[in-house]
């Protein structure tokens, strides 16, 4: 049972160290305390099989591998880069789409005067792509940043779009201050649930 902690310990350390992640962050992710990380990496204690599991798809490698019983796999470098480049992209597409509807728009409508909402619209649109890819792979610490921009450029898409039909409703944007408070005790909460 020794030799399968140490294993596990130096397997968990070295994936850890390879993405360029730290101990609260895989904490986070796993959704325990960097101190449990912690033990885990000096032996002292295993993780049960169901966040071995979550550990090896984090890193993207086998259960046997993380065990050690498999030689064939070598660690992964760098999947944090290939899924930045993901994420980036499916941000552009998000872009793309909005030049696309813009330039159709113009070309098939004979009023255009509100085709530029496409790029407005693109902005929470975004940050949506952007909030799913950060839950799963990067900081969820940084969600909350997201969802405030989330929630603020929602207010202005719907401003500028109620602007556009006559309509100056300058008062949404108070709807966004009981908001910024719930995302602030969101972050408070999950602060201290988290231990960090």
């Amino acid at each position: 049972m020794n030799d399968i902690k140490v294993t596990v310990a130096k397997n968990i350390a070295t994936l850890r160290q390879t993405v360029g992640m730290t101990q609260l962050e895989l904490a986070e992710k796993l959704s325990y305390s960097d101190k449990a990380v912690s033990k885990w990496e000096r032996g002292e204690s295993l993780p049960d099989i169901s966040i071995l599991v979550r550990i090896a798809d984090i890193f993207s490698v086998s259960l046997d591998f993380l065990v050690g019983r498999s030689a064939q796999e070598t660690v992964p470098q760098k999947p944090a880069y290939r899924r930045s480049v993901i994420a980036l992209l499916s941000v552009l597409l998000v872009w793309f789409i909005a030049v696309l509807a813009f330039v159709l728009s113009g070309l098939l409508l004979e009023d255009t005067s509100g085709t530029w909402l496409a790029f407005i619209y693109a902005i929470p649109v975004s940050a949506i792509v952007w909030l799913v890819f950060n839950s799963l792979w990067f900081s969820p610490r940084l969600n909350y940043l997201i969802v405030t921009l989330l929630m603020w450029t929602v207010l202005l898409s719907v401003h500028l779009s109620l602007i556009m039909h006559g309509v100056n409703v300058w008062l949404i944007y108070l709807l966004g201050i009981p908001g910024q408070i719930i995302i602030l005790l969101w972050s408070v909460m999950r602060r201290r649930s988290t231990g960090g």
